[in-house]
């Protein structure tokens, strides 16, 4: 079983630099991380152990082995996971509706962490479950796991920088009169509820922008993206503009035609933790939604006879 390592050469404009400064300031590894990885002995100068005041010369090579975890008692189910793209660094899968990506209180068992967790045991792996992104539990589409310590925090680098570019499709009630549109619109928490959200001035910067795919009766397909991550922030910011999601019934949507938010997270763009290049994924839309679209579509042509 290979041992995952990253590797990095260092060049003549960090001559004299010392591996912390170069490890914090020059790939962004956390404080806490380099202490993890000194008592671990996990950081190597030219193949040997070496402590993080040392300077550095052009040409030198400095290795990071990723250690393996514990998996925070998430216990391990065979369940059928999705695995769009995997490598010794991250795993893209893509989320069935009805499923939770952690295990709560409500939720213990049954969460896609279960799954991926189990996954990796056959594997002969000891991980943590490390969700870079987040889905409701209803929302089906595309999300990030980091297998290593080191991938995630390249990966929270990335996020803050707005360089993970994530695509969502919606179905929303009513028509939407503008082609496209971008709120702005910050949300916090709702009153005492732990689960629902809200457009609040005093609450976290949210920005979404949407264009529109396709319009029907009293129906509209959005695609939506996200320049923030706030909790359930396209579903309030459909609400706040007055068309709310298709089966969301906490924010004002019906249940009457899809028992869940039609909301589906599409498409993934971001740089590999490790390498840097552009990975791009794409998750066709679930049976449900397809089904709801051609169902708004009859409904459409009988208004108009075709």
């Amino acid at each position: 079983m290979d041992i995952p390592t990253v590797t990095y050469l260092v060049t003549e404009e960090d001559e004299g630099s010392t591996m912390k400064v170069f490890l914090r300031k020059k790939k962004g590894l956390s404080r806490k991380l380099l202490v993890k990885m000194k008592q671990e002995k996990s950081i190597f100068l030219n193949g040997r152990f070496t402590y993080l005041d040392h300077p550095l010369h052009t040409g030198d090579t400095i290795s990071i082995v990723m250690q393996e975890e514990e998996s925070e008692n998430i216990i391990p189910e065979d369940i059928s996971l999705n695995i769009v793209y995997e490598d010794e660094d991250i795993m893209v899968l893509n989320k069935p509706f009805g499923q939770c990506v952690h295990p709560t209180l409500l939720h213990p068992s049954g969460t896609l962490a279960n799954g991926v967790v189990k996954y990796w045991q056959e594997q002969g792996f000891n991980r943590k479950f490390r969700a870079v992104n987040r889905l409701d539990k209803d929302t089906t589409g595309l999300l990030i796991v980091a297998k290593n310590q080191y991938a995630h925090q390249q990966l929270a680098i990335v996020q803050r920088k707005h360089e993970i570019r994530r695509t969502y499709e919606a179905l929303v009630h009513g028509m939407l009169s503008d082609d496209s549109g971008t709120i702005n619109a910050p949300i916090a928490r709702k009153g005492e509820s732990i689960v629902e959200r809200m457009v609040s001035p005093v609450g976290q910067e949210a920005v979404t922008h949407y264009e529109v795919l396709a319009r029907y009766n009293q129906a509209t397909h959005i695609r939506l993206r996200l320049e923030t991550g706030r909790t359930h922030q396209i579903r309030v910011h459909m609400s706040y503009l007055g068309h709310p999601l298709m089966g969301d019934d906490l924010y004002g949507g019906s249940r009457e035609k899809i028992s869940r938010q039609a909301l589906h997270a599409r498409s993934l763009s971001f740089p590999h933790p490790r390498s840097g290049e552009v990975l791009s994924f794409d998750a066709d839309l679930p049976e449900d939604f397809l089904h709801l679209i051609h169902q708004l579509q009859l409904w459409k042509d009988d208004e108009y006879g075709n």
